[in-house]
This record gives structure tokens, sequence and C-alpha cells, in this order.
């Protein structure tokens, strides 16, 4: 039931204090100037709250932004993907030292917007600028936390990011190896003194996988009968089939062949000299790209190379979106050109072919 009190100060000023009792729910009041207005409020409160639609404002004047990211970080972020969880609680510091002293009703768009502009324009650590993409990931990470504590805290009733537009990013250059950077860069490898580099770049450019999916590897996650590796530890959090076929399969099962027995608790395909620790071949990687005299090219090309090389070859961007893991084509579109070039060649040498006649006579 909704109750309304006039209240007169010592200095005889009027105002009206609406109440709202309803069994199971916490109390509401609010007080205005207005009769009216607390009847208008009174009466639209009820009405949501009893409909589910209610969320109480004086959660948002009384909780600070600082307050929702120790929550979330507390509660939430332990559930995610521990790389996910590591990159996004850098971000959720960030966002703490520079708004965690506002309360929830005072973050505006318009003040988002501001810091978004702000994350775009200022220098680095590292001197330089960060990127559409790294700043959208900042905004995301914030984002997250408003609808974790709009659906599930009921701390506010708005996420106020919706009405930020995200920076707009450049669809990027995507550099993969050519023919003679492929046989350099191999010849590398086989020569480092390194003995899994070769087999991980092999295996990288047979398959599209990412660093971490390839360097957590383990043996009960490969299956040399049927062909396949199986990542478990996915950047999206889902299981991914992926074929493993010719060369990629053969230098496989020789190291399988050649392989020291390990524990099965640890049994990487790549074992690093700590027990229970994945190889880093980031160092051999380099001196790998030095000795083939390969410029601006990083171990995450190697998977836009096989994206790439399966576009020249015929595949759809459902395809290649299948192999690389994305959920959706938006991701693969940068690749759509190689596609495109690919087929006007196949349609240029077939007609080629049946106009021969044609063009002679």
């Amino acid at each position: 039931m909704a109750n309304i009190e006039k209240r007169i100060s010592k200095t005889g000023v009027v105002s009206y204090r609406a109440l709202v009792r309803l069994k199971g729910y916490p109390r509401q009041s609010a007080t205005f100037a207005r009769l009216t207005d607390a009847r208008r409020w009174a009466q639209k409160t009820e009405a949501d709250i009893r409909e589910g639609r209610y969320f109480p404002t004086t959660m948002a004047k009384k909780r600070t932004v600082g307050e929702m990211i120790e929550r979330y970080r507390r509660d939430v972020l332990h559930q995610k993907k521990k790389s996910s969880a590591v990159s996004q609680d850098k971000q959720l510091i960030f966002w703490a030292n520079e708004l965690g002293e506002y309360t929830l009703d005072r973050v505006t768009p318009a003040l988002l917007a501001e810091y978004r502009d702000r994350l775009l324009s200022e220098d680095t650590n590292r001197g330089g600028r960060r990127t559409a993409g790294t700043v959208t990931r900042y905004m995301a990470s914030l984002s997250h936390v408003f609808t974790v504590a709009m659906k599930e805290w009921q701390w506010i009733d708005d996420n106020p990011f919706r009405r930020v537009i995200k920076p707009k990013q450049s669809r990027g250059v995507v550099r993969f190896l050519s023919d003679d950077e492929r046989a350099a860069l191999l010849k590398a490898c086989k020569e480092s003194s390194n003995g899994d580099l070769y087999c991980a770049v092999v295996v990288a450019i047979s398959t599209g996988c990412r660093r971490g999916e390839l360097w957590n590897l383990k043996w009960d996650h490969v299956d040399l009968k049927r062909g396949l590796l199986i990542f478990e530890d996915t950047k999206n959090g889902e299981r991914r089939n992926v074929p493993l076929v010719g060369h990629a399969l053969e230098v496989m099962k020789e190291r399988r062949e050649s392989r020291t027995v390990l524990p099965m608790s640890n049994d990487y395909v790549f074992p690093g000299k700590v027990p229970g620790q994945p190889m880093d071949l980031t160092r051999p990687w380099r001196e790998a790209m030095v000795t083939a005299d390969i410029k601006n090219f990083r171990w995450h090309d190697l998977r836009h190379s096989c994206a790439s090389y399966l576009a020249m070859n015929g595949a759809t961007l459902a395809e290649i979106a299948e192999v690389l893991g994305h959920k959706t084509l938006q991701m693969v579109k940068r690749y759509a050109h190689l596609s495109e070039a690919h087929t006007s060649k196949v349609v240029a040498s077939m007609t080629d072919k049946i106009f021969s006649q044609e063009t002679t006579s």
C-alpha cells in the first residue's frame, strides 16, 4: 500500500513524503515538493514493484563505482577463463582508480564518453597510443560490471554504456606468410636449437590455433587415429575440434613416438622445463624470425596465414570461421578479398579455356 505524509519544516516549508509498503519487498520512500508528484511516484512505484519492473534509485545513490567493481571482482571475475580474467582485472583496476569515488547515479553516458576519448588520446607507458580495439575492451570490461549490477544486484536500472558509441575499429592489415617466407621460416625452425619449434609452427599454420591453445595442448586432447586436435581452453570458452591432417599429422605422430613418457596430469605436447608447465617458445621463435629475415610478423599471424591459405584455396567464410573458432562471420570478413581474388582467377582460367577458340578465330 502507498501512503502520503504531509510534512512542514521549522521554516514553514511544506513537503510530501510518499511511502510504499508491499509484503515481501523492502519499503520504498521519496519526498516531493508537490502532492501530485508524490501521488504519481507512489502509484508508479507500486505498479512497477508488482510487475517486477522496479529498481530502487536509492541504491544507485548509495553505492559507488568502486564498491560495484570490488563486488564484481570478488564474486564474478573468478568464474571466467583465467587469461580473460587477468586482462579484465587490469582494466577494472583502471576504472576503479578513475571512477571509484563516483556514486552510480552520477555515472552518465557523457562521463563515460569523456573517458573513452581520453583512453584513445593519451600515451601509454610504452609511449604509444591505445588502439580502438583496446579501448573497446576497456569499455566492455566495465560495461559487463554495470550489466551484472543492473540485472542481478538491482543497484541500477540501466547500463549507461548502452548509449556510448564504441570507437570505430579499422579492418587491420592481414599479415600472412608468402611462399618464400613460409619456406624460409620452416627451414629456420628445422635448424633451431629448440626441437619443439618446427612441430609447433607446422601445427599452428595447419590448424589456425591460437598460441595459448597450442602451447597448453595435452596429449589427452590429441586424437591421432581420427586426426583431430581438441581444444578445451579456448578464448570464447567453447570446446573446439580441429582437423589434423597431412604433414601436420605426420610430425605429430613422429613427436608422439619419440616423446619422453610423462605423468598424464602433466602430459603437455610441448612440456616446459618446469614440471607442470608448458613450453615457452618465445625466444626460439624470435631467433628463427631473425634467421629467416622475416619482418613485422607475430606468432598470431600464423593464425592469419592459415585463414588466408584457406580462403585462397576456396574455403567459404563460414568454413574459415569454424576452423578458427569464431562464433560469427564478422571476424573472418577480413579474408573475403583473398577468397574473391582466388575465385576471380578460377573464373578467368575457366573462361580462357572454353573461349580460347573464339578469341583466335
